[in-house]
């Protein structure tokens, strides 16, 4: 065959005669099998028609006649890729570019082989070379933010997401990643724009629907991102992503009915997703919704032991060992929050006049935390330290706004500013102990301390456990809260102070009349059993307890705090089923202030503690109002602290061994009004000397935890557990 033969039959492909132009190769392969270029052009031929194993023979054997031709290397390598045989793919691209090292489409589609198997490192050093060859190409660009996306680094892909953008516009898969790249840097806004350009683009995809729900949730706008997630649960029913994601929203807008129906749906699809089984739990115990519950409880538990992950905060409440709530924050903060790969704080020795305390959270306005700490924060020695609060939550006008901008050195409201940012801001202060107060609670910013910004990080009262990350340097406890037994595990080492860990807020003000019951809600007589707990943490195994109780005393009611409907309807129906009215469970009515609040909490007779997560803030309260409150030590942190409390206030003999003792004492109280008085007049005389309620005291114990771990760092030494001395 002569060249003209082979000139028709390329201008028979050309003009789409495919089928004219492989008669010709097949005419010229009977004649010479060893042709070449009538092989190679036929596998092509083949693989333009779509059998892919006989194109793919075809040009295995022309590379026999002539291994050197990078093209058929090539043409074999993709044919290789689409039949999902990666690794001779890979050796077929690799020849290709032996021959000719600049072969931009080998590059290109030996990183998408790389890609498919997971070796985004290699893949992406492909991609480099594709865009330093073809550097106008918007679309290799963006595969090379792809494979940076893959391996988390988030901010050199949104960069190349940019790049391809810059060179196509309108290119939606491009704004759609980085949309997704901005919501891992958290900047919200950012990937909300990209993400409603996309959807404009393309309104029926439904990854971008998604993504503008994702940035919604961020940028606290809850009811947009519910309206985009069903937009984008229409165009792709059965998304598991999706599912799970509106069903936390609808958690964070408390409808529990509507995000337990879609935790379960996400547990149908795929029984081992992550987080859905505790969020299940946690939705049924926030709505007091117990039907099955065992059952689910008990999945989550299983799931734990698997490896699955939960949600740290939602282990807590599920009563399991220490050593697994470990294993849960640690599986935790390794996916979600990994330390930064460059560390801000490399080891320098600051030296200042004060040690610079940073506290982080997003509670600095009402709020418990903020309640508990205003007093620590007013007591500070500023000859001595330099305190920083950094707020990311929101101003909320209040009192306590106003007193905590006053009560810091500075006061630094960082709301709107990526976690990075914060981090780069803390360490061009130079700050000596960065102070995480909220750990893994609601609103968070667990982002900020994986950059190492300080010489000394801290996880102190918000959460109660341990945040499982090794760039936490120090947990503040006690003896009680975290026994010396317990320490290992707790990824932090602790700091322990010589009272209980938890300010009592002691010169917080009450209200010099006590309200009648009847303004309160309450029947004119009758004993009063309180359990102001988060409706999380009411089990059934306490609510049977606190229904013997009110079986056992004629009139007696149990009040609780308010709560929504659904909750109190499911609590006033588990009440019902024990034998017991519903009108006996009273539900708090809504009081303006703290000293309100503080002044009804009198009406009480005697406070009941729950287990396995006690009340913490709530307990303070309690006592500080003068009443009595009856507890036993649980098997972990949060099931601790209200043992601690009655040990800081000298109550230590309110701590029950068991939940059988525990019923017997609260009963025994009930029935006799001596003990119960005589019980509330210790507990008034402890209130005066107590060291919970002592403020400078805490304060002082509190600093010389900050000295010692501040020494330790000065002089180069890692973080070890220590006990600050009891002072008098």
């Amino acid at each position: 065959m002569n060249e003209p033969v082979l000139q028709n039959a390329l201008a028979l492909r050309r003009a789409g005669r495919l089928a004219e132009a492989a008669a010709i190769y097949s005419e010229i392969l009977k004649q010479q099998p060893a042709h070449f270029e009538a092989l190679h052009a036929l596998g092509v031929l083949r693989y333009q028609a779509g059998d892919l194993l006989a194109a793919e023979r075809l040009i295995a054997e022309a590379l026999l006649i002539n291994p050197g031709a990078a093209d058929a290397h090539y043409n074999r390598g993709s044919l290789l890729l689409k039949l999902n045989r990666h690794e001779e793919a890979l050796a077929c691209f690799a020849s290709a570019l032996a021959v000719k090292p600049d072969y931009t489409e080998a590059h290109g589609n030996r990183g998408a082989a790389l890609m498919r198997l997971g070796r985004h490192a290699e893949a992406l050093a492909d991609l480099d070379a594709v865009v330093r060859l073809r550097s106008g190409s918007a679309e290799a660009w963006y595969m090379r933010g792809v494979a940076l996306r893959r391996l988390t680094r988030y901010k050199e892909a949104h960069a190349s997401f940019t790049k391809a953008l810059e060179i196509k516009p309108n290119y939606s898969d491009a704004l759609r990643s980085r949309s997704e790249a901005s919501l891992r840097l958290e900047n919200f806004s950012s990937a909300l724009a990209d993400a409603e350009q996309a959807r404009a683009l393309d309104p029926n995809n439904a990854e971008a629907w998604q993504l503008c729900a994702d940035a919604d949730v961020k940028l606290g706008r809850p009811e947009a991102a519910l309206a985009s997630y069903d937009r984008a649960l229409a165009l792709k029913p059965g998304t598991p992503d999706v599912i799970y994601n509106r069903a936390t929203t609808l958690l964070t807008l408390r409808r529990f009915d509507e995000a337990i129906q879609g935790f379960g749906q996400v547990l149908q699809i795929d029984p081992d997703y992550p987080f859905a089984r505790g969020s299940l739990v946690f939705g049924k115990l926030c709505n007091a919704d117990w039907r099955d519950l065992d059952d689910e409880i008990a999945a989550a538990r299983a799931a734990m032991r698997r490896g699955t992950l939960l949600a740290p905060f939602h282990t807590l409440i599920l009563s399991a060992p220490e050593e697994q709530l470990h294993e849960v924050a640690r599986a935790f903060s390794a996916q979600k929050f990994p330390p930064a790969p460059e560390p801000l704080w490399k080891g320098e020795i600051y030296r200042h006049d004060r040690i610079r305390i940073a506290y982080l959270s997003g509670n600095f306005h009402n709020h418990v935390v903020a309640r508990l700490l205003a007093d620590v924060f007013e007591h500070h020695d500023h000859e001595r330290f330099e305190i920083f609060a950094f707020s990311f939550g929101p101003d909320d006008k209040s009192q306590m706004r106003a007193r905590l901008e006053h009560a810091f050195d500075h006061f630094v409201d960082i709301q709107s500013e990526r976690p990075e940012l914060t981090a780069h801001r803390l360490r061009e202060l130079e700050i000596d102990i960065a102070i995480d107060l909220m750990g893994f609670t609601e609103d968070c910013r667990p982002t900020i301390l994986p950059h190492r910004p300080a010489p000394v990080q801290v996880n102190y009262l918000g959460y109660a456990g341990t945040m499982g990350a090794d760039y936490i340097d120090y947990i503040i406890a006690d003896r009680t809260v975290i026994p010396n037994d317990s320490s290992t595990h707790y990824s932090e080492t602790v700091a322990r102070l010589p009272h209980s860990y938890l300010p009592g807020g002691g010169t917080r003000s009450i209200s010099e009349s006590t309200p009648s019951r009847a303004s309160a809600g309450l029947p004119g007589r009758g004993f009063v059993f309180c359990a102001f707990h988060h409706v999380y943490k009411i089990t059934p195994r306490m609510f049977d307890i606190w229904m013997r109780l009110l079986g056992s005393v004629e009139e007696s009611v149990l009040w609780l705090p308010r709560t929504g409907a659904n909750a109190a309807a499911n609590l006033k129906r588990e009440a019902t089923a024990r034998g017991i009215a519903p009108d006996r469970l009273v539900f708090a009515n809504f009081v303006a202030t703290d000293a309100d609040h503080l002044a009804r909490l009198r009406l009480a007779d005697l406070f009941l503690d729950a287990l396995p997560y006690n009340a913490h803030g709530t307990a303070c309260d309690a006592l500080l109002a003068g009443v009595p409150l009856i507890t036993v030590s649980g098997e972990s942190f949060p099931g601790r602290v209200a043992a601690s409390l009655l040990r800081a206030v000298g109550m230590e003999d309110m701590i029950a061994p068991s939940l059988a003792a525990y019923e017997s004492m609260a009963l025994g109280f009930a029935r006799d009004p001596a003990a119960l008085r005589a019980i509330r007049a210790r507990l008034a005389a402890n209130l005066r000397t107590a060291p919970l309620f002592d403020t400078a005291r805490f304060t002082r114990d509190l600093e010389s935890a900050y000295r010692t771990m501040w020494e330790r760092s000065q002089n180069g030494l890692a973080p070890q557990s220590f006990a600050v001395e009891r002072t008098p």
